[in-house]
């Protein structure tokens, strides 16, 4: 069978089909699903997802449905252990306890990254996507 799978770097995801996953995305976002599936970019297509949102020990899902996701914005896709899933030490809450708590966080993280941008483009460094920006 293997001899069958072309050699990409997707390749390796035929074992995680069907199965549930957990997705970490470039903009920090956390996806769960069932991976239905993938094309030679690593493009995706989760079943049943949802976004999870995490604050400390504490997390909320948000319900997506079917998700498309483009290959490029995938950091990390990992198969969630059906097992071992309930002895995870993670508290839910529910969504308005944590979203505020969650924005928080993201506008502190936001304004770092503009400050630490600023630093390096004194030094003559340019974020990513940002050449001529001049922030």
């Amino acid at each position: 069978m293997d001899s069958l799978i072309p050699f990409t770097t997707s390749g390796s995801l035929v074992d995680c089909v069907d199965k549930k996953v957990l997705i970490v995305l470039r903009d920090g976002r956390k996806l769960v699903g069932v991976l239905r599936s993938y094309d030679q970019f690593a493009n995706l297509v989760l079943e049943d997802s949802y976004e999870r949102i995490f604050h400390g020990l504490e997390y909320a899902d948000v319900w997506k449905g079917v998700f498309v996701i483009r290959g490029e914005n995938v950091v990390l896709l990992g198969e969630i252990d059906l097992d071992l899933e309930d002895e995870v030490p993670l508290i839910q809450v529910p969504l308005q306890q944590i979203l505020p708590l969650h924005n928080a966080e993201n506008d502190a993280r936001k304004k770092s990254e503009v400050e630490k941008g600023k630093i390096l483009m004194k030094h003559g460094f340019v974020k990513e996507g940002g050449e001529g920006d001049g922030y």
